[in-house]
């Protein structure tokens, strides 16, 4: 994923992504035809799943990029937080195809969504366009007046656009799509606020990944449902999740205040959390009922750090204008996160000889560390809107001078 960004931000996007799509496809199904050919090698699953996790790597960072280039700061969290919805849909479908076939042939499971992403790189190749100046189109304003994070009316009310766009090619070069040279990664990783929104997807993405990869199991064993039913049942977390990233980017649209907008949420999933595991199997009333606001508590954040966040940063001010980093920054953020999603899931195998109780509570402590680690980003946050009150709540120069004439 660090690797991915970077490079994403060197070479047509388009053509990234067609390639990214087609392989993943590729590597999916092979993965699948395992069962039906009875491969028995761990050596086999093993190369496949790396293997395809590379590839899979050149997806994030790309799409959000090609979003970030199309949309400006205003409203771009709303925007962002809708479009991001396909991940959620995705995990939803993804827990629906598994749990049909799981007692049949799993193998299915893994060539269905394989022959549906190698397909869906003809239609990326044909129609995407990553790049607003391959088709002439005015690029919205990228920078605010202030830092990121601000409140400033420029980002709530503004809808301006640049006056001039200087001399742009009517048609876009396959290997360099514009004039704009990639940043470099430690340029990226000196981006204001990236360190501490890595970490907090480390923790966050942590947490989601344990719930998909984990949570049919701990329905079926700790609510006595059958395997199908417990697949259907998880998806209603996915369902939560949509929800929140809806939410988390139109409060942090509203308010200006991502960081905010994130500590708030991830420390509502606490106690959240603690009501399922408690409450959440008395009925299948119960279960639905809690799942749904725990997912939205714990993907909304995840959602908008990963799109909406990553893209302010990637165009953030202390960047050269003439360099592209959008890519660049998902990858560092995502990739920390990703990291976070590996080893979730093995530390909820490694822990469950001991009882759901301990995941519940590794759980817990792994939100408060993603709460804890933004406090920096809050208190500059804080201070702005503080400042934003201020400046407001004082009089005007015209009404300073209508009242000196007076």
């Amino acid at each position: 994923m660090f690797l991915s960004g970077h490079v994403a931000d060197k070479i047509d996007l388009r053509i990234y992504l067609c390639f990214g799509t087609l392989l993943s496809g590729v590597t999916t199904i092979a993965f699948g035809l395992g069962y039906f050919f009875n491969v028995h090698s761990f050596a086999y699953y093993a190369v496949t799943q790396g293997v395809a996790g590379i590839v899979q790597a050149s997806g994030w960072p790309a799409v959000v990029a090609c979003m970030g280039n199309w949309f400006g700061k205003n409203k771009r969290g709303f925007f962002m937080g809708v479009w991001t919805a396909h991940s959620s849909i995705g995990n939803i479908l993804g827990s629906l195809v598994a749990g049909a076939f799981v007692e049949i042939a799993w193998g299915w499971s893994f060539v269905i969504p394989g022959l549906i992403i190698g397909l869906l790189s003809v239609p990326i190749y044909l129609f995407l366009v990553p790049y607003p100046e391959c088709v002439e189109v005015q690029l919205p304003v990228q920078h605010n007046a202030s830092d990121y994070g601000s409140i400033n009316q420029q980002i709530r009310d503004g809808n301006s656009f640049e006056e001039s766009l200087g001399t742009t090619s009517s048609q876009c070069n396959l290997l360099i799509p514009t004039k704009k040279n990639s940043s470099s990664f430690l340029s990226a990783l000196k981006v204001p606020g990236v360190i501490e929104y890595s970490l907090t997807l480390f923790f966050s993405k942590l947490v989601s990944y344990t719930f998909l990869f984990w949570l049919p199991m701990y329905i079926r064993e700790a609510g006595g449902f059958d395997p199908s039913s417990s697949a259907d049942l998880s998806a209603v977390f996915d369902l939560g999740g949509i929800l929140g990233g809806i939410i988390a980017g139109y409060v942090s649209d509203c308010t200006g205040s991502s960081a905010i907008t994130c500590v708030v949420m991830i420390a509502l999933s606490i106690p959240t959390l603690y009501l399922y595991s408690v409450v959440g199997f008395r009925s299948l009333a119960h279960c639905i009922g809690l799942l749904i606001p725990l997912g939205l508590f714990v993907n909304g954040p995840y959602a908008l750090i990963t799109t909406a966040v990553s893209a302010d940063l990637g165009t953030h001010l202390s960047l050269s204008k003439n360099s592209r980093a959008l890519a660049t920054v998902t990858g560092i953020i995502d990739g920390t996160g990703s990291v976070g999603a590996a080893l979730g899931p093995l530390l909820c195998g490694l822990m469950k000889p001991y009882g759901w109780s301990v995941i519940i509570i590794m759980l817990m402590v792994a939100l408060a560390l993603a709460a804890v680690l933004l406090f920096r980003m809050v208190a500059n946050e804080s201070r702005q809107c503080c400042f934003s009150v201020e400046q407001s709540l004082l009089p005007s120069s015209s009404s300073l001078s209508n009242a000196a004439d007076a």
